[in-house]
């Protein structure tokens, strides 16, 4: 699934430190932990293009000759992944050279695009003259899918009128083809009865022998079979070429698994995409050993292409491709068994590194989600505190105290916000989930009237203990499932988390206390304690595994398009 990028030209940005790392970088992030990327985790590959606009101008006798070097964060260390062709004399460059990048949704992947001209045929950048940079995460990129940047040079000043253009495209091939097909008059194969016939689909390999590709189910003691509609990627049926040909293979199964060849016909996709509402398309089911035999022999039988559509499997990736925004809401526990959060003990006590677990929790998804919402501007709620002036309790307020804007600026604004309101509140209780899920329900509900995929909202409720109003959770989880929406909770501390297990229905599908049955498994609960000495982007991973997949089964069951998506 994941490419290995061709590292023998790397280099570390450490050898032209003096072009392109004045000052310490802003963040930097642990190596990621050496796990096997499972299905679970939302992997493709993404095609970057390069353009550059009114880049300077560093020949004397002629214009620059530029070429863009791609650097990845690795190992807290930038190092190059690869480098364009040089366009010569050419301060407008389209680069035709594309970066390919596995992209994982569940990571902050922080690149570095920086433009050199081209003095010499050293590999060494130090050899070449810099001619600006802009640095990002692909998250922005795919979220934006085409941004223009100004690039800057190394003391942080724009490199003249210098910009950057990046493209996002998901390489992938999302056509999926969906076939229904029969049997008439095939030949009887058995001695007591007549034939149990299934098929198999075919595909040329590159060496000339046929791989097969598709096997459908058996369809017990007759001559006229109708099998199940199935589908299959076109990329696994014919290399997504619908004028490859492809050979069907009609059985007759057998139980000791010696089946009984009954015929075969080679045709393509586009021939039977000619099978449209009432019109069929048939196909000869010849046995070239009898047709060598007989004269008079015409077929074993007729295969039938009742339907035939070709349809497009729309990735997450299309979805935030087609400009889907991920609308991200925080909920933060306040009762008193977190404790009295001047006291070190207490879960809400901030260390002097800054931190605590509620932090940590909040930057490790807040990192990755804010790069897909263009305004980073996302409600922090609170709930279980006595408010001022008459210190009555609330499940569902703003820890900015501004009720008609509940809006931080990006995670350091929900962090900001969170550590100005500690002294402010005091702890109480009941742990009442209900309120802060049905306050994100009723925005979603909202976004339902989209006609394409636009919005999906995400609620991070973070907690220390027993959900109070389990009922009520459970009621307003279910209600839930039917929107674009999903809930990640974290717990944090020590406590009994067995309602949060309850609530993640991965083994099962939750039900309300009316009976109702959850659309979807909508909830991710991740218990903080299993992270506390791991790396922080392992958190991040664990907590958003699975909201790829949420996010696709909605706008799919909804029948929802990523906007201006392209017809298969």
């Amino acid at each position: 699934m994941c490419s290995i990028f061709n590292l023998q030209k790397s280099i570390e940005i450490e050898d032209c430190r003096e072009l392109l790392l004045p000052e310490s970088m802003a963040y930097t992030i642990s190596p990621a932990p050496s796990v096997p990327v499972g299905p679970q985790y939302c992997v493709c590959k993404v095609e970057l293009s390069v353009c550059g606009q009114n880049l300077l101008d560093r020949d004397v006798t002629s214009k620059s000759d530029p070429f863009c070097v791609l650097f990845m964060e690795v190992n807290e260390k930038w190092t190059e992944i690869d480098r364009t062709e040089t366009a010569v004399n050419n301060l407008n460059p389209a680069f035709s050279k594309k970066f390919i990048i596995d992209y994982r949704f569940e990571e902050v992947q922080k690149l570095k695009f920086a433009l050199f001209d081209q003095d010499k045929s050293s590999m060494q950048l130090y050899e070449h003259d810099f001619l600006g940079e802009f640095s990002c995460t692909l998250g922005t990129i795919v979220s934006s899918k085409n941004m223009t940047r100004t690039l800057l040079l190394g003391n942080g000043k724009p490199a003249g009128k210098g910009m950057i253009t990046i493209a996002a495209q998901e390489l992938s091939d999302n056509r999926v083809i969906t076939l229904s097909m029969a049997g008439r008059k095939l030949d009887k194969k058995d001695l007591f009865g007549k034939s149990d016939p299934f098929l198999e689909f075919y595909k040329p390999g590159d060496d000339g022998k046929w791989n097969l590709v598709h096997r459908t189910e058996v369809i017990k003691y007759t001559l006229d079979p109708v099998w199940k509609p199935f589908t299959v990627p076109l990329v696994s049926l014919c290399d997504g070429d619908v004028e490859k040909q492809i050979k069907v293979v009609c059985f007759d199964y057998d139980n000791d698994g010696g089946h009984d060849f009954i015929g075969e016909f080679q045709t393509s996709v586009s021939k039977m995409c000619e099978a449209q509402d009432a019109f069929v398309v048939e196909f000869e089911c010849i046995n070239p050993k009898k047709q060598k035999k007989k004269r008079s022999y015409k077929n074993s039988g007729i295969i039938i292409v009742k339907t035939c559509k070709i349809t497009r499997d729309y990735s997450f990736l299309d979805y935030i491709l087609g400009g889907c925004q991920l609308m991200f809401t925080v909920g933060i526990d306040f009762t008193a068994s977190n404790g009295n959060p001047q006291d070190p003990t207490s879960l809400h006590y901030i260390n002097p590194m800054g931190t605590n677990e509620y932090l940590s929790a909040i930057w490790a998804v807040g990192q990755i989600i804010q790069d897909y919402d263009t305004d980073k501007m996302f409600p922090a709620l609170g709930f279980g505190a006595q408010l001022p002036p008459d210190w009555k309790v609330s499940h569902e307020f703003a820890i900015n105290f501004n009720p008609t804007n509940p809006f931080c600026l990006g995670v350091e604004g929900i962090v900001q916000a969170y550590s100005s309101c500690l002294p402010h509140i005091r702890f109480y209780g009941p742990t009442n989930f209900s309120p802060i899920i049905n306050h994100v329900a009723r925005f979603a509900s909202q976004a339902t009237q989209q006609e394409s995929a636009t919005q999906y909202f995400i609620l991070l409720i973070i907690t220390d203990g027993v959900i109070s109003d389990m009922d009520e959770t459970r009621h307003a989880v279910v209600q839930a499932s039917k929107l674009p929406m999903s809930i990640i909770i974290v717990g944090v501390g020590n406590a009994d988390f067995a309602a949060m297990e309850f609530l993640d229905g991965d083994n099962r599908m939750l039900r309300s206390y009316t009976g109702e049955e959850a659309m979807r498994d909508i909830v991710q609960f991740v218990p903080f304690r299993e992270f506390r000495s791991a790396p922080k982007e392992t958190l991040a991973k664990a907590v958003l595994a699975e909201l790829p997949q949420q996010v696709v089964q909605y706008f799919k069951h909804q029948n929802l398009p990523p906007i201006n998506s392209e017809p298969a």
